[in-house]
């Protein structure tokens, strides 16, 4: 069974989305075969790289006001809290680009790593408030998860895989993706959003015949 987890680093919705689905995967007979795949999806691709006030940004993208931002926050947190990932939302106080981030992930996709990169990337933003615009940070935690951490900063310092990204990028936007998470089971099947485990599981279960 074939997995593409088309998402964000800065999507909140994301990382409880991930959660759910690895979750639901635990639940699954373990001899099922099963291969996990990111792919690049860009909340906003105009970020710069200093980033923008998260309260600001949600107020001018959905006409949010601060307590409805904050009422957001707390229903994402506890959403978080059911399966496992933590949000700090007093540590995240801006959005940054992600571009770097996501093509850091493409190579971790030709590591062997890029699901453990993924995790700590959405740890790093979400429960310890880092940048991932910022390259150190990105190199360190690539370092953390087995990666060569220097060879991290050489990726991270030119264009490398750019192109690959900004064309996978294309690809499900042109296949009409155009929120995250999408998550796409043999390249025919899309659940969309940050799903409860439950509904990742019957689908899972379905889809492979193992119900």
């Amino acid at each position: 069974m074939k997995i593409d987890f088309v998402s964000d680093i800065a999507c909140p919705w994301c990382a409880v989305g991930l959660a759910s689905l690895q979750t639901a995967l635990a639940r699954l007979p373990a001899d099922l075969p099963v291969e996990l795949h990111f792919q690049p999806f860009e909340l906003d691709p105009s970020m710069p790289r200093e980033g923008r006030d998260i309260h600001e940004l949600l107020a001018q993208k959905y006409g949010m006001t601060p307590e409805q931002v904050s009422a957001s926050q707390e229903n994402i947190r506890q959403r978080g809290e059911a399966v496992g990932f933590e949000f700090r939302m007093d540590r995240r106080t801006r959005s940054y680009n992600t571009f770097d981030a996501h093509r850091l992930l493409h190579w971790a996709g030709l590591e062997g790593h890029q699901a453990s990169l993924k995790r700590a990337l959405l740890k790093a933003y979400f429960t310890d408030g880092g940048d991932p615009s910022d390259p150190e940070l990105l190199a360190r935690v690539a370092a953390e998860v087995g990666l060569d951490g220097e060879r991290a900063r050489r990726i991270l310092a030119g264009d490398e895989f750019a192109a690959e990204v900004r064309q996978r990028e294309k690809f499900y936007l042109d296949a009409g993706i155009h929120s995250v998470p999408a998550v796409i089971i043999d390249d025919r099947h899309l659940i969309q959003g940050g799903q409860p485990p439950e509904v990742f599981e019957q689908a899972l279960r379905q889809l492979s015949g193992a119900a």
